[in-house]
């Protein structure tokens, strides 16, 4: 309890802070990728660029040179035109294949991993369209759904985790932000009650990031619990105790590993 209550106060501080340098002009939201699945999109996309680049120059030198053997030469005009072409194909595939941002219908399809790192990708373009002290909880959420990427690579896809992950990162989190976009921009700072739709939009994503860590967290206890179980075979095996080395039987790894289970 009082580890969420710490985490609660944390969020709304930090989401209070971002208002306050927001108001004094001095908020920057942060260029670039909100997580490592997003990030792994976009390097993608760029070496696929690369790619067409590379390509692209190699087939116009070659054509290039092919034409010179024909007509016996190109000339000053060929070269010029063999360099303006392969500077057009600089600048066309500097520019396509865009990233592709995924569609919100279809972010919670396929793999459970794919569907974090789409989810990423999807909320790195609604941030601008955010108030600062929500974008700021994107940020933190992004981090966030890493470490949950990562626990999920161990995870059987039939697991029920799985089923929870989907909920709260493929519905849950993007609904609530389609639905901040739908009011009006003039209507998101005005008071409905106790609180504005800009404020709303700050706790309840201050909610999911509650929520996405305390999976991640429920997710790694069994990989803690194999750590605390081999450090005990380490301390025992190589230990400064007086059985250390001393060729007694090895615990039976099966066996710890079924009682921390239980």
């Amino acid at each position: 309890m009082n580890d969420t209550t710490h985490r609660s106060s944390e969020i709304l501080r930090d989401a209070k802070s971002s208002l306050v340098t927001q108001r004094q002009g001095g908020y920057h939201r942060r260029a670039g990728s909100i997580g490592r699945g997003s990030a792994e999109l976009r390097q993608r996309n760029l070496m696929t660029r690369i790619k067409l680049i590379a390509g692209s120059a190699v087939a116009i030198v070659m054509a290039a040179i092919v034409a010179g053997l024909i007509i016996d030469g190109i000339g000053f005009v060929g070269v010029m035109v063999t360099a303006m072409a392969i500077m057009l194909a600089i600048a066309l595939f500097s520019n396509f294949p865009k990233v592709k941002v995924p569609k919100r219908s279809a972010l919670n399809t396929g793999d459970v991993r794919q569907m974090v790192a789409r989810t990423e990708l999807w909320l790195e373009h609604q941030r601008p369209a955010l108030p600062p002290p929500a974008a700021t909880l994107v940020d933190r959420i992004g981090v966030q759904l890493d470490a949950l990427g990562l626990q999920l690579e161990n995870v059987d896809p039939a697991h029920p985790s799985t089923r929870e992950v989907r909920k709260l990162v493929g519905e849950h989190l993007p609904e609530m932000i389609d639905s901040y976009r739908k009011i009006p921009a003039h209507l998101r700072q005005e008071k409905r009650g106790t609180s504005s739709p800009d404020e709303q939009l700050a706790e309840s994503l201050g909610k999911i990031s509650e929520e996405i860590d305390s999976v991640t967290r429920q997710l790694a206890e069994g990989s803690l619990d194999d750590l605390a179980i081999r450090t005990r075979f380490l301390d025992y095996r190589y230990g400064a105790g007086p059985e250390a080395g001393s060729g007694v039987p090895l615990p039976d790894f099966a066996a710890e590993n079924s009682k921390a289970e239980r």
